[in-house]
């Protein structure tokens, strides 16, 4: 009996299991679901929106494809990119030539541009990239000198629809002698394909090129050794460009808006899907996302149930009033995965929330994007809101502060986009001597930082800071000397003895720069530090050249006239080691004001890779200028410094008060004059000659011409010492002498 309620309860058992494997698609198979879901929530911080609890009541799946804007698989795209690029697993070790150029060290980066054609329609915005390399110290005339090689046919825009298309461009480049094959050529590109794929087909074989492309795709992109570069319009401005909208450390960090969007949408083709859905998010309080289907010739045509009413609360909102006002921009892709939103954001400071599925991000090899924009995901639009609603405010802070370095480091002009994908190929040839992510990433970006000088952190005055280091505890003086040796009772016999006396001194360099031979060491009196007298070669801009006897971090720029104090000179110093990234200089009174955003360089401090930046970085142009000129150099380094730090120089106390020039013509000196040491207005002076000031006011306008903008910065600060003029015993204060008359 037993055994046979054994036999039922065992059979009951498998008919349970075999309805239920019929009935809920198997056990086993409904838990590995739930296994595999489990695992992909975790995996993914956003939860699948195609589900109906996330979706509102008016929204249709048909509106919210998850592979929006294409029918083609990843297998299809991939087997229509290797038909177009027959060199898709270019690297730079297999399709770069790198003995072209390192003939000559670093200095053997040279960019060649082939000469156009006559007739040549070239576009605004190719001309400008062309103009960026000719302009740039990297560039050549010599083809034999050449590392890289860039087309002077416009390859920009390769929409066959569009009037800015070249064609016949296989027959073209086949016919250059140099062109083998595209190795060590680089294309710009910035629209490929067309209607209504909008593939990434240039029209033509680029061979081993490199490509810099805006709006590269993650699957064709060939890591290390093509550029995703920005999409930008053709009013992008040459040089300098507009500063980001950021007020430094803006507090709070939120503005009226949290999210805004507002630009077209297609009703049709590749980009519509993304677009088409944006409506969802909109609720005109917080959240703006405005669309309009008012474009191109035959919108109406086309036009849905939705445009009109689109098209009304499209003109309701100014874009520039919600970006000034917005926290978050969304950047959705259009008919291409880039879109100038980009750049506006980014400029605005106002926080990228990009909605493109598989875009490159610009200078993806070097630019740490996590750190300013937030990367979405176009299948889940509908969590775009509750996602940013969770963003700290700190963290909000931190990434528009991020936006603004990014922006104004590589993304403000075409000169910097070109420079930036120039610095990136230079450092994958010598990756021996390159950059590191924390340059690329952090102020002053990694345009202003010169690998050739360090590739250590420590070595550059604007990471000090960051990095908890103090600069080097001696200084070098270094005096332009420009007057023949003919007794012992010169200015620059006592200032060799005030200086030496300093006990931060290392070392004194006298730069000769006069037209009799430097007298003998013998001539020179006895001093507790070396001396060394080095030939200036007779051009005023030797005093700010890279002179490798130079060993200290801080050097002292002085000129052969100076009076000065040694208690001056140790109080500069130290000040100087509180500021490194700045220039030092002793506030020369002026009657007319009380405001300067330049000092002269006849007695200050500033570190040493400014000298190495002036003979590096600036061009040869405007070193010629200042050396024809015998003027100028002064200006020139206050430009370079500025524009690295964005701040003002320094001023500091001194004993000496000099009276103004009785000439009448000083009235019209800028308010950035200040008096060198031994000035006492007499007619002797470069500045009694009117001359002088009108040469100086010319290289001002030429700087600023190539700068592109006016680094120059305005300040009223001054650091005095600890009691400084106080009304209270001598004896209590460290710097006496700076009080005495």
């Amino acid at each position: 009996m037993q055994a046979r309620k054994k036999y039922v309860l065992l059979g009951l058992c498998a008919c349970c299991w075999v309805l239920l494997f019929y009935w809920g698609g198997g056990v086993q198979l409904r838990v590995l679901r739930l296994l595999t879901r489990h695992r992909a929530d975790v995996a993914r911080p956003w939860p699948n929106w195609t589900d109906r609890a996330f979706l509102p009541r008016y929204a249709h799946l048909e509106e919210l494809q998850t592979n929006p804007g294409t029918s083609e698989s990843p297998r299809q795209r991939r087997q229509a990119w290797s038909a177009i690029y027959k060199d898709s697993r270019c690297r730079m070790e297999t399709c770069f030539d790198f003995t072209r150029c390192r003939r000559r060290g670093r200095e053997g980066f040279r960019v060649y541009i082939y000469p156009s054609e006559k007739n040549e329609r070239v576009s605004e915005s190719y001309r400008k990239i062309l103009a960026s390399i000719a302009e740039s110290r990297y560039y050549t005339t010599d083809p034999r000198e050449a590392c890289l090689f860039v087309l002077g046919i416009d390859t920009l825009d390769r929409d066959q629809l569009s009037g800015q298309f070249v064609a016949n461009m296989d027959d073209r480049i086949r016919g250059y002698p140099l062109w083998n094959d595209g190795r060590n050529h680089l294309i710009f590109n910035l629209y490929s394909g067309t209607w209504p794929n909008y593939t990434e087909d240039l029209g033509f074989n680029i061979g081993q090129a490199m490509l810099a492309k805006a709006s590269l795709n993650t699957e064709h992109f060939r890591p290390g050794f093509d550029i995703s570069i920005p999409l930008f319009s053709k009013d992008h401005p040459q040089k300098g460009g507009e500063r980001g909208w950021l007020v430094r450390n803006t507090v709070p960090p939120r503005r009226k808006y949290l999210l805004m969007f507002k630009g077209k949408r297609y009703l049709t083709g590749i980009g519509s899907d993304t677009r088409n859905a944006l409506h969802h998010i909109h609720n005109g309080k917080d959240i703006v996302s405005l669309t309009t289907c008012r474009h191109g010739k035959d919108w109406e045509k086309h036009k849905d149930a939705r445009c009109d009413h689109d098209n009304l609360e499209y003109e309701r909102f100014d874009y520039q009033e919600l970006l000034h006002n917005s926290t978050f921009c969304l950047v959705p892709r259009g008919r291409r995965l880039g879109s100038f939103r980009f750049l506006e954001s980014l400029q605005a400071a106002c926080v990228p929330v990009l909605l493109s599925n598989g875009w490159e991000l610009p200078f993806s090899d070097v630019i740490q994007w996590n750190h300013a924009v937030i990367e979405g995901d176009e299948r889940l639009l509908l969590q775009v809101p509750s996602t940013v609603r969770a963003v700290g405010n700190a963290r909000i802070l931190a990434l528009r502060q991020r936006t603004q370095m990014l922006w104004e480091a590589y993304f403000s002009s075409v000169d910097k986009i070109v420079l930036t994908t120039l610095e990136i190929i230079k450092d994958r040839v010598f990756s021996h001597v390159s950059r590191n992510k924390y340059m690329w990433n952090s102020l002053p970006g990694g345009l202003l930082v010169l690998p050739e000088y360090s590739t250590h952190l420590a070595h550059f005055p604007f990471y000090y800071l960051g990095l908890g280091v103090s600069p080097g505890q001696e200084f070098t003086a270094v005096i332009h000397a420009v007057s023949p040796l003919v007794s012992q009772s010169q200015p620059i016999m006592k200032l060799l003895q005030v200086v030496s006396k300093s006990k931060y001194c290392s070392q004194i360099i006298i730069l000769w720069n006069s037209e009799k031979p430097a007298p003998v060491r013998s001539k020179w009196p006895p001093m507790p530090v070396p001396l060394t007298v080095t030939d200036g070669r007779r051009k005023t801009t030797s005093r700010f050249l890279s002179h490798v006897s130079i060993e200290t971090e801080a050097v002292l720029s002085l000129d052969e006239d100076t009076v000065l104090l040694t208690s001056e000179v140790n109080f500069a110093f130290l000040v100087w080691r509180s500021f490194p990234e700045r220039i030092r200089v002793w506030g020369y009174t002026s009657k007319w004001t009380n405001d300067y955003s330049i000092v002269l360089t006849g007695a200050a401090f500033y570190h040493r890779y400014y000298h190495f930046l002036f003979s590096h970085y600036l061009p040869q142009s405007l070193r010629a200028l200042v050396d024809r000129t015998a003027n100028c150099e002064d200006i020139l380094m206050n430009f370079l410094v500025s524009a690295v730090t964005h701040l003002p120089p320094i001023k500091v106390a001194q004993r000496k008060q000099y009276k103004e020039l009785p000439s009448p013509q000083v009235t019209n000196l800028p308010t950035f004059t200040t008096f060198p040491p031994g000035c006492k207005g007499t007619k002797s002076v470069p500045w009694a000659n009117p001359e002088h000031f009108n040469q100086r006011q010319e290289c001002v306008n030429t700087f600023a011409n190539w700068f592109g903008y006016m680094p120059l910065v305005h300040s009223q600060f001054r650091l005095d010492p600890v009691l400084f003029k106080d009304h209270v015993s001598v004896l209590r204060k460290k710097y006496k002498d700076l009080e005495k008359a």
